[in-house]
């Protein structure tokens, strides 16, 4: 079976199709940046994008993604220049413990691809998938508007 993530073909040899696309992306590929939260895909650290869609790699099987793009927290910085989201993150101070935010990450870009100038509302509507336990909700928003080039409502 091959994957194509981060631009890049992988034969996975004699992975089994129903394993969960995280596993082997932290076991296999080595791709550590994507977390396992709950593993019932209810939290988004597991988020990683599917053609560009956002999507919990928790359960999605993968013989699933076989023929299409995966996307990783890794692979969206350009070389070493991040990307507006991951930049916005830093510049915001917005991970407090950290765990859920390549998943925030991941959510936050796809919503700025869709919809670049996002209201509050479509950022809560975006990001209402993924939970994070230290709170930083509002950090979170003030960054996607930041990255957006928009203000705060």
């Amino acid at each position: 079976m091959r994957v194509n993530v981060n631009g890049r073909e992988h034969d996975l040899g004699n992975v089994d199709g129903s394993t969960p696309l995280l596993w082997v992306l932290r076991d296999q590929l080595n791709l550590v940046g994507t977390k396992f939260g709950c593993g019932v895909a209810q939290c988004g650290a597991c988020t990683v994008h599917l053609n560009g869609t956002p999507t919990r790699s928790c359960v999605l099987p993968v013989s699933a993604v076989a023929g299409q793009k995966v996307t990783t927290i890794e692979g969206l910085a350009d070389g070493s220049k991040l990307n507006a989201v991951q930049k916005a993150w830093i510049d915001h101070d917005v991970a407090q413990c950290g765990y859920c935010q390549a998943g925030q990450i991941m959510s936050a870009t796809a919503l700025l691809q869709r919809t670049p100038k996002p209201t509050d509302a479509d950022i809560d509507a975006a990001m209402s998938g993924n939970l994070c336990r230290c709170g930083t909700y509002q950090r979170i928003r003030k960054a996607i508007h930041a990255a957006a080039g928009t203000t705060h409502e």
